[in-house]
């Protein structure tokens, strides 16, 4: 009787047991989504630290989101271009980890104008948006290698998003700190990167941020002596904090502009 009243009470826990880990599965929330950054040094200035007092936007983005709802992972690498991100292995890092429901916000082109084969870093591609390609030998990683066009690439990460369930949305490069007869002389709209990241995005379906002009426009509103003074260092392309602040606001700004992105439910208001 003794034995037998033990095999029920172990029964029962056994029972209680399964129903407690049930109950836990059924409470466990979903992953939530990921929000992922890609693309080149004026969106993660070394490796997510200042690199000599540079920075770049995608540092400042997270505080503009309910991170308790969605992660923020900057995963852009300074030097890259939209081939080499790919080339080097970067965005296959990327890509394994993106689930449907994700975002995916890249920006590259300001390391695409580059030479094809060079010895120093060999990270250019054809300019356009066109199927061109050419078969080079590459000095860096030693091999055979057929280069497409800055459209191509883009076009590949758009695809992989896409075929993840995830939204991709496409940047245009920030300005450089150039100017002209005192207005921003560092627009890239027309025959070049700017462009064509909208092209792309026409093509694609992806959103598209024109932030080349945004922060263009503010730069011709706030003028040459404050953007050069506040905004820049020792180069006209990498940005100081304030400037990588001010891109990161546009962002944002751009994110906010499309409602019917799904990110922008995470945004804080």
């Amino acid at each position: 009787m003794k034995k037998m009243m033990r095999t029920y009470a172990g029964l029962g826990l056994l029972l209680m047991l399964v129903i407690l880990l049930s109950s836990f599965v059924l409470m466990k929330p979903a992953d939530k989504p990921t929000f992922y950054l890609i693309g080149d040094s004026t969106v993660k200035n070394g490796k997510g630290k200042g690199d000599g007092g540079l920075w770049g936007w995608g540092n400042y983005i997270a505080p503009y989101f309910d991170t308790i709802k969605i992660a923020v992972e900057n995963d852009a690498l300074g030097g890259t271009s939209s081939r080499t991100f790919q080339t080097m292995g970067l965005w296959d890092k990327v890509l394994v980890k993106i689930k449907p429901g994700d975002f995916v916000i890249m920006q590259f082109g300001h390391n695409d104008a580059g030479a094809l084969d060079d010895t120093a870093r060999a990270r250019g591609t054809i300019k356009g948006i066109g199927n061109e390609q050419q078969e080079i030998y590459n000095p860096i990683r030693k091999i055979k290698e057929v280069v497409h066009t800055y459209g191509w690439y883009m076009r590949k990460f758009v695809t992989d998003i896409k075929a993840k369930g995830a939204t991709p949305i496409i940047c245009s490069p920030i300005p450089r700190n150039t100017w002209k007869d005192g207005k921003s002389a560092g627009r890239n709209n027309e025959n070049n990167y700017g462009q064509w990241a909208r092209e792309i995005s026409e093509q694609t379906g992806a959103f598209f941020i024109d932030l080349n002009k945004l922060i263009a426009d503010d730069y011709d509103q706030e003028g040459e002596a404050k953007v050069k003074s506040t905004y820049f260092g020792t180069d006209a392309t990498h940005t100081l904090e304030p400037g990588a602040q001010l891109n990161a606001k546009f962002v944002i700004q751009g994110i906010r502009s499309f409602n019917q992105l799904g990110l922008n439910k995470y945004l804080k208001q």
